[in-house]
């Protein structure tokens, strides 16, 4: 006598669509806490999601310590860029630059403090701010994306004081090496540009599809992810992702990463996350294993 073969209980509306959505999920931006202990990512669904990076790192982690402590709904359209000061959660999004209190972000239901659009050419032009970068001597947020430039706007006031250019198509990401000072930037054009804040202009450039170790062809010449780490620079996109020395302009180590990354951050020097095309973000302990994902 065959036995019966049970069948399998249908997923309900809620999680049918919550299985798409981390099917269709890209992760696009991320930001550690001012107090080292969260890690903020967000996706392309305007949704930020809150981690706790001391539950995940700890040696008695379980998978229920990798998932978010909290997630709400940030932007209507992708969270491209992020990043934190003292007191805020600073997010990007289509055009405009909005501000959360992070005692405020791991609560349910926390509301912007404000938002900012920098000046573009016309009312109709929105072009999406990818990348957004502090730089804590001017006080000053520098904001780069669509239109090819990057914007300082004085933090204290809220105006814009200046706009960069050199990139001849999108911007994607952005650095700072404090003591240059000098700020970095990728884009479409597959360039990594280097600007001297002091003088306002470019110092640097490195064409990282050029070099042979990192071209992917197939996946295209983007730069869509950046870090530095004073004379370090970890850089990807189309090119894989790369660790480089910036005084020699050399590559030294390719991470074992197939896919095109949208974001990599440096943690307490050691620790390295990359997020891309999928729900997770993985976190790397070394230069070359990736000791596990944190996951939507």
């Amino acid at each position: 006598m065959e036995r019966a073969v049970p069948l399998a209980v249908p997923l309900g509306q809620a999680e049918v669509f919550q299985a798409l959505q981390r099917l269709h999920m890209t992760i696009f931006s991320q930001s550690v806490s001012p107090c080292g202990k969260f890690l903020a990512a967000g996706n392309n669904y305007g949704q930020i999601a809150i981690f706790s990076l001391s539950a995940a790192l700890s040696s008695e982690a379980k998978e229920e310590s990798k998932k978010p402590v909290v997630t709400f709904q940030a932007h209507d359209g992708p969270v491209y860029s992020m990043v934190s000061t003292d007191r805020h959660l600073l997010s990007a999004g289509d055009g405009e630059v909005k501000a959360w209190l992070w005692v405020e972000v791991l609560k349910k239901g926390c509301k912007e403090l404000w938002h900012r659009q920098p000046p573009y050419r016309t009312s109709l032009e929105v072009p999406e701010i990818n990348a957004l970068l502090l730089v804590p001597k001017e006080n000053s947020l520098i904001l780069a994306g669509g239109d090819c430039q990057l914007h300082t706007m004085d933090l204290e006031t809220g105006t814009f004081t200046r706009a960069l250019r050199g990139h001849t198509d999108y911007i994607h990401c952005l650095a700072l090496r404090e003591r240059s000072p000098e700020v970095l930037s990728g884009g479409e054009d597959g360039a990594v540009r280097l600007w001297d804040l002091r003088t306002a202009k470019e110092v640097q450039t490195i064409e990282v599809y050029k070099h042979e170790e990192c071209s992917r062809p197939h996946n295209g010449r983007w730069i869509g992810c950046l870090a530095t780490d004073s004379d370090w620079m970890v850089c990807g996109g189309g090119p894989a992702l790369t660790l480089w020395h910036l005084r020699s302009s050399t590559p030294t180590t390719i991470f074992p990463m197939r896919a095109p990354q949208k974001h990599v951050t440096f943690y307490q020097d050691l620790v390295l996350t990359a997020a891309g095309n999928s729900c997770r973000v993985d976190v790397f302990t070394n230069l070359g294993y990736r000791a596990f994902s944190l996951s939507f």
